[in-house]
């Protein structure tokens, strides 16, 4: 991932990392902490999120939300300072000028079109009437909505909610979109066009924050992850990146298809890193768990070159998100393996 932090892991209860340092290209918390009353928020944020799509991932009530709302300004830290792109967020008139925000709730004002919605808040952002309309025209086009825009927003389906709420989001063009729950309520075809859409507005240079409950999603978006547990980060960056960094208690899963798995499992008992190897259902191969993912390759190039083995496929079985969170929280989810 081109200008990501280098992936990090921390103890969930562990002293404040060392504060990213401000930049004007960045989103950066710096050890941000916001408590409602005796209730934990988020706690010692401390984050510097690049260009690309950043996805937060984490259960209800890990932090994802109070995250977005101090990023785009709707709340103040209790501690700490967030700079968005150099902007302090208590500099309202400025920061809503570079950043485009929607959250998971459904709130619209009563009797207007999808057209009349997005105008109306344009207006609101300071475009005169033409220049409304037409910026109006062009976010509901992107989002696939120009048919139904005469239309009620009372009248529309969850998916076409999320859509217009996504058009309102980008339809002032600014640097930084937030996106709460974006693919919520889409069917496969609009959950596919809007991952297109993010990854082209990332490509042009936004900076992208989304969060989701569908860990696959997030593996299929994003550029770098934000992993988010009681409202402590608990690791981020790169996924592979955080993958390779777990310690030897998370010992790397890695699935072969080969044409002579037993040769291969035998070899692989031989050698010290190796703690486990299964033969799948069908005998095509092995599911195997190593403590140096390297130092298998090379004795798996090795087999390849020295003994014929023919392989068909060689892919990691757990550096995705939903490995990765599991490993790091190190508690059932109850859902499927799902936060």
């Amino acid at each position: 991932m081109t200008g990501a932090p280098l992936a990090s892991l921390a103890p969930l209860a562990a002293p404040p990392r060392p504060a990213p340092a401000a930049a004007a290209d960045r989103i950066v918390f710096d050890n941000v902490s916001k408590f409602y009353g005796d209730v934990l928020g988020v706690n010692r944020v401390s984050l510097s999120i690049p260009r690309g799509i950043t996805g937060l991932v984490g259960p209800n009530g890990s932090g994802k939300t109070t995250l977005m709302n101090l990023m785009v300004g709707l709340l103040r830290p209790s501690l700490g300072t967030v700079r968005v792109l150099g902007l302090p967020t208590d500099r309202p008139d400025a920061l809503f000028r570079r950043v485009g925000y929607a959250t998971q709730y459904d709130a619209f004002p009563p009797g207007l079109t999808g057209f009349q919605l997005i105008e109306a808040l344009l207006r609101v952002h300071g475009f005169d009437a033409a220049e409304a309309g037409s910026l109006a025209w062009r976010a509901l086009e992107r989002v696939g909505m120009v048919e139904a825009a005469s239309r009620k927003v009372a009248a529309y389906s969850k998916g076409m909610r999320q859509r217009v709420k996504l058009a309102q989001a980008i339809a002032h063009r600014p640097a930084v979109l937030v996106l709460d729950e974006p693919l919520n309520g889409l069917d496969p075809m609009a959950r596919a066009e809007l991952i297109a859409l993010l990854r082209e507005l990332a490509a042009a240079g936004l900076h992208v924050v989304v969060s989701s409950h569908i860990l696959h999603e997030v593996d299929l978006i994003s550029d770098q992850v934000v992993m988010l547990n009681g409202g402590y980060v608990a690791a981020e960056g790169d996924i592979v990146g955080v993958r390779d960094e777990m310690d030897e208690q998370h010992p790397a899963q890695v699935l072969i298809r080969c044409d002579r798995p037993e040769l291969l499992a035998a070899r692989a008992f031989a050698q010290d890193h190796v703690v486990e190897a299964r033969m799948l259902v069908d005998r095509s191969g092995l599911l195997l768990r190593t403590r140096d993912a390297g130092r298998f390759y090379q004795m798996l190039n090795r087999l390849v070159v020295e003994d014929g083995l023919r392989v068909e496929s060689v892919a990691p079985a757990d550096a995705d998100v939903e490995a990765v969170y599991q490993y790091l929280i190190d508690a059932p989810t109850g859902n499927g393996g799902r936060p």
